[in-house]
């Protein structure tokens, strides 16, 4: 019903700070939230609107010829079934406040990147005109600082975010055509220009008077007569000491992920990398895949990007979505897992490890899987002590099977370890291929996830005689199963405990991280190892032996499962 005409607006007689314009300029409680908006209709912010009480306000409402405005309406939740969801919440900016030595918050004329942008911009609240904060003039020297907010570990954020650079050499090159007599200096630590045309763009920038002094200032004054900004940096280049006088400073943000990540990721089961963002299924097969089935990831949820990769990373998430709907049928995994109706004690541990929620339960009942859904990691079955759940092809018989043929001739001589298959396993591969020397002791047991090794796995093994066992998987926040290698943890150290109170030494155990590139990695674990192994006496071995073994009458590290009672017919 709104016709964009504004005139509710010019009654309105809130006032507050513009978001879009960066608080540089106002707005009124009922607005358009940016010029490019779609739809172009004004909307009404409740927290700032004094309502509708006619004693309060309601002018905005009187002035409405259309009557588009409804004080009554209000936010509704709306629930649809899909069957591909596409992710791209996009990011938040870099809050510099608590940079303290840039003075961000204490000098008038150091702003952020966003809001040079506002200043610079036809449709920003100077209409274009690049004047400084604290006395409306015309910077002619201006500075900007680099990587704020962005490969700096102090502040939580050592990754690079991919578009400062490329920015802030824009931002130079526009105040060279608009301006040509105002002197830039960039304070950088390395340009980034990996982008096409974006090492030209650099050059065109140095070319039109830009200087890139190499170092990151260690801090800023302000002149209290002139306003103007002293930097201290050291250029790392030549090995001095600098000092600049600038009227403006301009930090240049980075990025960040969304703050609804966290709900985002606990709604679909989405795992994150040690930076926050969400990790794809496989970063060069499966790049806009999420590893939850039908989850598919765009833009910087995913990892920083600019606007080009953004674009093309989203059609490539609306095509898989798109052939994902219009298959058919589709291939689920072989490898899944199958409950045991009669063993099942319907004790609901296997819904509650299973990161992609496969497993359906509800107390007092039997659980159930959705195959669609099971990605075949394995940690239900290694969790439930009832041995109520079976994972196809890699069964706890199949796996046992292994530990007792690797250990039947002379098992204190080898070193057994078992591998997830994405990441240490091919980490062996990688040792192997790339011809790296490590001792021919070790004997590897290859599962699909570290979560699928069991107690009785582990304790099994050094029944058989094993002096070395090592459990290994992917890096902690590089699951590829979302976060089920955090079972593994929890489990070794139970296995630990369990293993000191038995008497038999704790180090005998090993967990370790191992991707598929770090085959050097792998080679040097096998090396500790072996060291490990030549401590490990017969007598120890022997002891592990007795002090772990299996009680009689029960299946090995299975506890026997308690008869459901049925209760009685009714009679009529």
């Amino acid at each position: 019903m709104c016709n964009a005409c504004g005139d509710c607006a010019k009654v309105c007689p809130v006032v507050r700070p513009d978001e879009f314009q960066m608080g540089l300029s106002s707005r009124k409680a009922i607005y358009i939230q940016f010029p490019q908006a779609v739809p172009c209709s004004y909307i009404l912010n409740m927290d700032d609107c004094l309502g509708n009480n006619p004693i309060a306000c309601g002018k905005c409402a009187d002035a409405c010829d259309k009557r588009a405005i409804n004080y009554d309406d209000r936010d509704q939740i709306i629930t649809r079934e899909v069957g591909a969801v596409v992710v791209a919440i996009g990011l938040d900016v870099y809050d510099p406040t608590e940079l303290d030595e840039y003075g961000y918050t204490r000098f008038e004329n150091v702003i952020s990147s966003m809001e040079f942008e506002r200043l610079i911009c036809a449709g920003g609240p100077t209409g274009g005109h690049f004047v400084r904060p604290s006395d409306q003039e015309r910077p002619t020297r201006i500075g900007f600082i680099q990587c704020v907010g962005s490969r700096n570990p102090k502040v939580g954020r050592p990754y690079c975010s991919n578009i400062c650079c490329m920015n802030t050499i824009k931002d130079t090159l526009l105040l060279a055509d608009h301006y040509p007599d105002v002197a830039n200096v960039v304070f950088y630590q390395d340009i980034r220009a990996v982008g096409k045309s974006f090492e030209d763009m650099f050059q065109r920038s140095k070319e039109a008077g830009t200087r890139y002094v190499r170092g990151l200032p260690g801090e800023i004054e302000e002149d209290p007569e002139t306003r103007n900004l002293v930097v201290t940096v050291e250029n790392t280049t030549s090995g001095k000491l600098e000092r600049h006088e600038l009227e403006m400073v301009v930090l240049s943000v980075g990025v960040q992920p969304a703050k609804d990540m966290s709900r985002i990721a606990s709604m679909l089961t989405l795992s994150r990398t040690s930076d926050g963002f969400f990790m794809e299924s496989h970063p060069k097969l499966k790049p806009v895949d999420a590893p939850t089935r039908g989850v598919f990831l765009a833009g910087f949820c995913e990892s920083p990007k600019d606007i080009k990769d953004s674009v093309c990373q989203a059609g490539a998430a609306a095509s898989r979505a798109g052939a994902l709907l219009n298959a058919g049928q589709i291939t689920i995994e072989a490898i899944t897992s199958r409950v045991d109706e009669v063993a099942c004690t319907r004790c609901g541990v296997c819904a509650k490890v299973c990161p992609y929620g496969a497993i359906v339960w509800k107390k007092g009942e039997v659980a159930s899987v959705v195959e669609a859904a099971c990605a075949g990691c394995g940690s239900c079955s290694a969790s439930c002590q009832f041995g109520a759940i079976t994972m196809r092809h890699f069964t706890d018989e199949q796996i046992l099977a292994q530990v007792h043929a690797v250990l039947a001739e002379d098992p204190q001589d080898k070193v057994f370890a078992f591998a997830c298959n994405w990441c240490s396993y091919a980490g062996g591969d990688m040792a192997g291929i790339s011809r790296m020397t490590y001792p021919a002791s070790n004997r590897v047991v290859r599962t699909m996830c570290s979560a699928r090794v069991s107690e009785e796995m582990v304790l099994e093994a050094f029944r058989c005689g094993a002096p070395v066992v090592l459990v290994s998987g992917c890096h902690f926040a590089d699951c590829h199963y979302i976060n089920a290698n955090r079972q593994t943890v929890q489990r070794v150290h139970k296995l630990w405990d369990k293993l000191e109170k038995a008497g038999v030494r704790p180090e005998r155990l090993q967990l370790e991280w191992i991707s598929a590139a770090e085959g050097q990695k792998f080679a040097k674990v096998m090396r500790q190892l072996e060291e490990l192994r030549g401590t490990v006496t017969r007598d120890e071995i022997e002891h592990a032996r007795e002090a772990l073994k299996a009680k009689p009458g029960k299946r090995p590290g299975v506890r026997a499962a308690e008869p459901v009672v049925e209760a009685p017919a009714a009679q009529t």
